[in-house]
């Protein structure tokens, strides 16, 4: 069975996305290849058999998922450990966030949209007290980005906050990324989604020199205290450090919890399994947001038609290989066989996260994994616990041999 999940791709860079390429037809028979998801301890069940072995069949050494029906947390388990030293990994383990960081900073800035201190399509320049390039001090440099880089490129007056939230203001991921560590534009703002880090940087950026927000606060008072995420902070907290994941590579090598310093809206998120469920419940009943405001937020608002998410700037193609796939404000919109559904993927060379919603019964399953090997199991899990989603895995992770759920009828 270990054979099947053989990775077929080398991983990325340090800091950027790890592609998995696996085989999944092995474990579409573990999980029985349901079309339906099972519920209450027929789900439990399932799971229990299920991730076990596919964690065998992986190499990966800790898994935690959350299942949400009808916007409540119906089931929270974990499996395997939390560190090298096998001390088990347990449902208020602190485990990195990674890029669904973006996913909760989305639904921050909805709320400010919502109380009209925000205008998604008023340009940034609107709300900043100097022009952005003139930012240029080492602890901008060293919090955010260096945007003096943009200084001789004046289309950066024209982005705005939905272009930051849907990935289309012309950025490379990262500034470190360009041959010269300065940031640049690649194409005219809003004309196409191509993955930014920085983009969400600079959204946060706006918040706080120009509305003078303090973002991690702000996020911990208006989304984190109030669901009652105790164990979920932009910042590291020392209390955090008794019961905390480790990282495993593609390579099964253990990499240290980063103590993040500083407030990242692309990806500082320090949380819980527990926690997430919570967030994820939060986010299907649009709680302290208009019924607009949450419609707007998951709802396609720019077409993709890139093969895969990275790298950042690919050529899009003219046929989209997925053609209901857009980009959301923070999340990745699609429209499958249960209805409409978002998502929200997380990587670095030692975490593997995701997030599935369908707006059908307001089900989501979040999925956390300290072993980015766990990624080659997603899918099955998720279609054990959902059904068929229509999730684009292959956009996701990239080459991948997935089996679906009808090939084993």
């Amino acid at each position: 069975m270990a054979a099947a999940f053989a990775p077929l791709g080398a991983a990325m860079a340090r800091h950027q996305p790890h592609f998995i390429a696996t085989a999944l037809a092995g474990l579409c028979l573990l999980s029985g290849c349901v079309t339906g998801a099972p519920r209450g301890q027929n789900l439990a069940g399932t799971l229990d058999t299920l991730v076990p072995a596919a964690m065998t069949a992986t190499g990966a050494r800790g898994v935690a998922i959350a299942v949400v029906s009808d916007g409540k947390v119906t089931l929270t388990k974990t499996y395997g450990v939390r560190n090298a030293a096998g001390d088990p990994l347990a449902p208020d383990t602190i485990m990195y966030g990674a890029s669904l960081t973006k996913a909760a900073f989305g639904y921050f800035v909805m709320q400010l949209v919502d109380e009209g201190k925000l205008d998604l399509d008023t340009t940034i320049d609107h709300y900043l007290p100097q022009p952005l390039p003139s930012y240029d001090s080492e602890s901008d440099a060293n919090r955010y980005v260096p945007w003096a880089g943009l200084a001789e490129d004046g289309r950066w007056r024209k982005i705005t906050p939905r272009m930051l939230l849907t990935h289309s203001a012309g950025f490379h991921n990262f500034a470190f990324l360009e041959p010269d560590g300065k940031l640049r534009i690649h194409f005219d703002p809003g004309e196409r989604y191509a993955y930014s880090g920085a983009g969400i940087l600079l959204l946060q950026f706006v918040l706080e020199r120009g509305l003078g927000l303090d973002v991690g606060a702000e996020m911990q008072r208006r989304i984190f205290d109030p669901q009652g995420m105790t164990r979920t902070s932009l910042i590291w907290r020392t209390d955090f450090r008794p019961n905390l994941a480790n990282g495993f590579g593609q390579d099964g090598q253990v990499e240290e919890h980063d103590e993040r310093s500083k407030v990242r809206a692309s990806g500082s998120m320090d949380t819980t399994i527990e926690d997430m469920g919570k967030l994820a419940a939060a986010y299907v009943r649009g709680d302290k947001l208009s019924p607009k405001a949450r419609q707007e937020m998951v709802k396609g608002q720019l077409p993709i038609s890139t093969k895969t998410q990275f790298p950042s700037l690919q050529t899009p193609l003219e046929q989209a290989p997925f053609p209901t796939l857009s980009a959301g404000l923070g999340v990745i919109a699609f429209n499958g066989p249960q209805g409409p559904g978002f998502y929200k993927g997380g990587h670095n060379d030692t975490t593997g996260n995701t997030w599935i919603c369908l707006e059908a019964g307001r089900k989501c399953v979040v999925l956390l994994a300290n072993d980015v090997r766990a990624e080659a199991a997603f899918p099955a899990i998720v279609q054990a616990v959902l059904g068929e989603t229509g999730v684009p895995w292959a956009w996701e992770y990239g080459d991948m041999k997935f089996f679906r759920p009808s090939a084993a009828k």
